[in-house]
């Protein structure tokens, strides 16, 4: 359950939202500027999650994306699901096709009771958790801290 580049640019950009006014939009260049990440690329990663109805998406001078739900309503796992697909929490550690009880890799029992334990952790924190704690200055949301960014070009 290691994340995707794409997984770990749209939670960043996610959280980053859900610290933002609700219902205001955000552009995608402000997003990337403020994330230090691909601008064309965090377009079409929030483009997906708009699909899949995490964001509204509104086009022309004053357009940009914003939250669809209240950051609270938002799980990690929603997310990750989008991102990754349906089944990533099913995905084998070693990479097999395969694995389970019944044709189980060797980590496969070990690995099991702590990916429990992840899929928990990812359904049980939203973005409120996360953007609280991105606002309280105690963590970062990109390689740099989000005070040290600039706030435009």
């Amino acid at each position: 359950m290691i994340l995707s580049r794409t997984s770990q640019y749209a939670v960043q950009a996610m959280i980053y939202m859900a610290t933002q006014p609700p219902g205001a939009p955000v552009l995608n260049k402000d997003i990337a500027a403020r994330l230090n990440v691909p601008a064309p690329y965090l377009a079409k990663i929030l483009q997906s999650l708009s699909k899949g109805g995490l964001l509204y998406s509104f086009r022309g001078r004053l357009g940009g994306f914003c939250l669809r739900e209240e950051a609270a309503q938002v799980s990690l796992m929603q997310l990750l699901q989008l991102t990754e697909g349906a089944d990533f929490t099913q995905s084998c550690l070693l990479g097999l096709k395969r694995c389970s009880d019944e044709t189980a890799c060797p980590v496969h029992a070990r690995w099991l009771p702590i990916k429990e334990k992840v899929i928990e952790m990812l359904n049980q924190m939203s973005l409120a958790d996360l953007a609280t704690a991105v606002q309280s200055g105690r963590y970062r949301l990109a390689d740099m801290p989000i005070a040290a960014l600039p706030t435009e070009p």
